[in-house]
């Protein structure tokens, strides 16, 4: 009778342990999508910092990827801001959950031009120090040339360049002197802008507001003030420019009448 009660208690006792033998957890899979700006994007890498599982998305943007809850999943591309999520439960139900990325921002460095101001061409000793310096519009001048009637003694014996005798001919070599002509103007008018404060112009030498900006190119156009102006000689300047001041508010009132 007592070995019928041991049996009885074992088999009630075997009933009760949960039965582990032949069963294994499964992870939940996480469906995603991933987007920048809405579109959906391919080769993204998608890791589980936990499990170590990774895996990219395809030419439709998606995924799929074991993860847990709790789990955190990496997201990242060369071109894109790294992302890191959590998963939760409610993530795993949602059905297909989207991760919107962004776009990185490529800073570029900063580019010096000129590193080293001191170190020039004449330091260098690549070119002689003192050499004249050329504008863009005086170096084509200077390429083209001067055509002279006797450089035509030079064509039979093969010296004379051709270049100036075709500007010559074209009237290059004319435009190239007016362009070196216009760029000098627009040298001395960016200088004398700053010589003189706008108030000197109204006040001082009794020159219209709206008429400052004329009287600049008046001055440039008298040969000894724009060559005071070019050597920087502004008592020079100051001593010229009320004599000019005076003959072109003349101008301005022969006009007016």
């Amino acid at each position: 009778m007592q070995v019928k009660n041991n049996f009885t208690l074992l088999f009630f006792v075997f009933c009760l342990v949960p039965k582990t033998s032949g069963q294994t957890s499964v992870t939940p899979i996480l469906k995603g999508k991933i987007t920048v700006n809405s579109v959906l994007v391919e080769g993204v890498n998608i890791s589980n910092v936990t499990s170590q599982e990774t895996t990219t998305t395809n030419k439709n943007g998606t995924f799929i990827l074991p993860v847990k809850p709790g789990e955190i999943i990496l997201f990242s591309a060369v071109n894109l801001e790294p992302f890191r999520k959590r998963i939760s439960l409610q993530d795993l139900e949602y059905g297909i959950l989207e991760i919107k990325m962004e776009s990185k921002n490529n800073v570029l460095k900063e580019v010096i031009i000129n590193e080293h101001p001191e170190l020039t061409a004449e330091n260098l000793r690549i070119i002689p120090s003192g050499q004249r310096k050329y504008t863009a519009a005086e170096r084509k001048l200077k390429t083209a040339g001067d055509f002279k009637p006797i450089q035509l003694l030079g064509i039979l014996g093969g010296a004379l360049a051709i270049d100036p005798i075709l500007n010559a001919i074209s009237g290059r070599t004319k435009m190239l002197k007016k362009e070196v002509q216009v760029e000098r103007k627009e040298q001395l008018l960016s200088k004398i802008e700053v010589v003189f404060e706008e108030e000197y112009y109204s006040k001082t030498l009794g020159i219209p507001a709206n008429y400052i900006k004329g009287f600049h190119y008046y001055c440039i156009e008298d040969a000894e003030f724009a060559a005071a102006l070019q050597s920087k000689n502004k008592t020079m300047m100051q001593f010229l420019i009320v004599k000019l001041a005076e003959k072109y508010n003349a101008l301005l009132a022969d006009e007016k009448n």
